[in-house]
């Protein structure tokens, strides 16, 4: 992927109730989503009686590196986050869960995605003289559950707050007697619900977190529903009609190739995208075809086993160098991406290559690459994507800038082509993406390739919201 500036989205929630060893799960399981963000994190746990939390900025093996920390958050329920910002500032008080104790009782939240009616839910509350702590859309979420009326059932409560919200969102909100995972109406973000081998119940962002803690999925928590577990077992609670508009960006970019993502295997839905790409957009005097690792991988195996076309590995990745999406800053992604990947010599010299990348947000990275492979020798560059043009902003979790930076929306592909120096440039289409998918075209949102938004989007609305999330190039 090519990315450089902060984009929103992938923020990673993960929760276990009724466990003994809940806390542990949960690091691990934040740990296995560490690619969704590595801004912040945090744990929060009950013992049934308070909720305690424990959070910092950075990793997740090195906010929880001391093992008191862990110790001292023991309890039989507890969810975690980790997080990159697409909606407030990158600060302590922002990372995730929140906390809030109410009249109604004490409720630990985690979210992942973005309300788009989140300004105008906080100015009104903000009017009415309710003070914030943070600068991120999720503590609206918090002041609707705290308001005055409505149920003291806590399970009712936040349903009624899941109505008043729009938007993408995967929550999970831990009271000190329930676990409960929501997903907004479209069911934008990904969320698993599954079962450890004692019959303990555990909510995911991914399911190769279950894996990783040796917890079975059972199945996604369907749109517009809440899954509640509690003393009682687990109860679905349907507080909207589903509308679904699955963010087709999971399966091009952000989630890792060993999960389950919307019904489909990530990595085979990835391997489909290249081979269709290979149908649409051949080049039969290429030599080899090498990926941008990682998440161009599958895409350029499809392509070359289609193709026929070797494939190569012509980078080499630094696996100590995060996703450069989550870097802080302008400058700081620019050298994680130099550092990232290296071009192996040996493969490329003297040889017409075909190279695979998942998507162009700035053209700025792919640029570099495609100059690096030709210092390294390559007679020729053809650039092959495998997602359509990126040439609107995206307001559900991903932090696609605004549109006059997204290279598709202001230049042609032969201008881009001429821009990143590649001797062919082929995207991938809207209906060719599609078509590799087991749902109906119209179960996911394109919003960031073709402008057709599936939820309203409100006047004046903030680039930046866990809302957070990552910054694709």
């Amino acid at each position: 992927m090519d990315q450089e500036r902060p984009a929103r989205e992938a923020c990673g929630v993960f929760g276990v109730w009724d466990d003994p060893e809940a806390v542990a799960k949960t690091y691990y399981g934040i740990f296995a989503l560490q690619h969704r963000g590595q801004e912040s994190a945090g744990i929060a746990s009950t013992d049934g009686r308070v909720i305690q939390r424990h959070r910092g900025m950075g990793t997740v093996g090195a906010i929880f590196a001391d093992e008191q920390v862990l110790a001292r958050l023991a309890g039989r329920g507890a969810i975690g986050h980790v997080r990159y910002s697409t909606m407030g500032a990158s600060l302590l008080q922002n990372a995730q869960p929140l906390v809030a104790n109410t009249q109604w009782g004490t409720f630990a939240v985690a979210h992942n995605g973005n309300f788009t009616n989140g300004p105008s839910l906080r100015a009104g509350f903000e009017a009415a003289g309710a003070i914030f702590q943070t600068t991120t859309d999720s503590e609206v979420f918090l002041h609707l559950l705290a308001r005055a009326g409505g149920s003291d059932d806590p399970a009712e409560r936040i349903a009624a707050a899941c109505r008043e919200v729009r938007g993408a969102y995967s929550l999970l909100v831990m009271t000190p007697g329930m676990l409960v995972g929501a997903r907004d109406p479209q069911g934008f973000r990904p969320l698993w619900l599954g079962q450890t081998a004692d019959g303990k119940y555990a909510f995911s962002s991914e399911t190769p977190s279950f894996d990783l803690t040796r917890i079975r999925p059972l199945y996604e928590v369907p749109a517009g529903t809440l899954v509640v577990v509690d003393a009682a077992g687990v109860r679905q609670v349907r507080f909207a009609e589903p509308r679904p508009a699955h963010c087709v960006f999971e399966h091009v970019y952000f989630s890792r190739p060993d999960g389950v993502i919307f019904g489909d295997a990530v990595q085979e839905v990835r391997k489909a995208l290249g081979r269709q790409l290979a149908r649409e957009h051949p080049a039969p005097s290429a030599d080899i075809v090498i990926a941008i690792p990682d998440s161009g991988n599958a895409a350029a195996m499809g392509y070359s086993l289609e193709s026929g076309i070797p494939l190569e590995q012509g980078f080499i990745r630094n696996h100590y160098v995060g996703r450069t999406f989550i870097q802080p800053s302008a400058a700081s992604r620019a050298l994680s991406a130099d550092l990232k990947l290296n071009v192996v010599r040996s493969a490329v010299e003297g040889r017409r290559v075909l190279v695979v990348d998942d998507s162009v947000v700035r053209g700025t990275t792919a640029r570099r690459r495609c100059h690096y492979l030709r210092e390294a020798g390559a007679r020729e560059v053809h650039l092959r994507v495998s997602c359509p043009p990126i040439k609107s902003p995206c307001f559900y979790g991903v932090d696609f800038q605004s549109k006059g930076e997204l290279m598709a929306a202001v230049h042609t592909i032969d201008e881009m082509a001429r821009i990143m120096e590649v001797d062919s440039l082929g995207y991938l289409s809207v209906e060719g993406m599609l078509s590799v998918l087991s749902s109906p075209a119209s179960d996911y949102c394109t919003a960031c390739w073709t402008g057709d938004y599936p939820v309203p989007i409100e006047e004046g609305m903030s680039k930046k919201s866990c809302g957070e999330g990552p910054s694709v190039v």
